[in-house]
């Protein structure tokens, strides 16, 4: 037992370091082993993961462009059942004008007067306005009241000039043909006279017709 020890007691240092050095290493490379064997997974990856971005990116957009195309369809759908029926309607405007003429032409001491067969045709021709008037609104059509409100080029169309001191320039003092509105856009423009040579308007916004 003395001999193993005193055996023990004269190995070589050199020896004992080697050894020490070897078991290092052995356990350095047991530790790199996985990490190792981790980068070749994480590179397989990489091109997985941009795929699925990729595609992510794609599934949103188509997304996104299957909306706006829903919401378009939507506002073109809607305005072609409020302006289908655009042209008819300014067709019947032409009728709508020949009735109220026909009206107009009427003196009102006769109109005041009247009895008997003239009395029932003026009411059938008033009827009968306002029946039309009735079907053109139902439709969407509505007329433009300008009189008395500040000219608006977007729905007025000047024709002339009324020398006015005492009425605000730029308001509408006479209406020659009614003007027609459908939906939120102009049908028909109402030819108007404009007062001028008055105090300036307001300042604001024009108003409404």
């Amino acid at each position: 037992m003395m001999a193993n020890d005193m055996h023990d007691e004269r190995r070589d240092p050199a020896q004992t370091v080697e050894e020490t050095q070897g078991a290092a290493q052995a356990g350095a490379a047991q530790a790199e082993g996985p990490v190792s064997g981790e980068a070749p997974q994480a590179d397989a990856l990489a091109p997985l993961l941009a795929e699925r971005d990729e595609l992510k990116d794609r599934t949103l957009r188509t997304l996104a462009e299957m909306e706006n195309l829903r919401r378009r369809t939507e506002r073109e759908v809607a305005d072609a059942r409020a302006y289908a029926v655009t042209n008819f309607a300014r067709d019947l405007l032409n009728s709508a004008d020949n009735i109220r003429r026909a009206l107009e032409s009427i003196p009102e001491a006769d109109r005041a007067s009247a009895d008997g067969a003239f009395k029932a045709l003026i009411d059938g021709i008033e009827l009968t306005e306002r029946d039309l008037a009735k079907t053109l609104e139902r439709h969407g059509v509505k007329p433009i009241e300008p009189k008395g409100q500040r000219f608006d080029p977007n729905r007025h169309q000047a024709m002339f000039e009324v020398p006015d001191p005492e009425v605000p320039t730029g308001t509408v003092v006479q209406v020659m043909q009614a003007g027609y509105i459908i939906g939120d856009r102009v049908l028909r423009p109402a030819l108007v006279g404009v007062a001028k040579g008055g105090p300036k308007p307001s300042a604001g916004p024009a108003d409404a017709a």
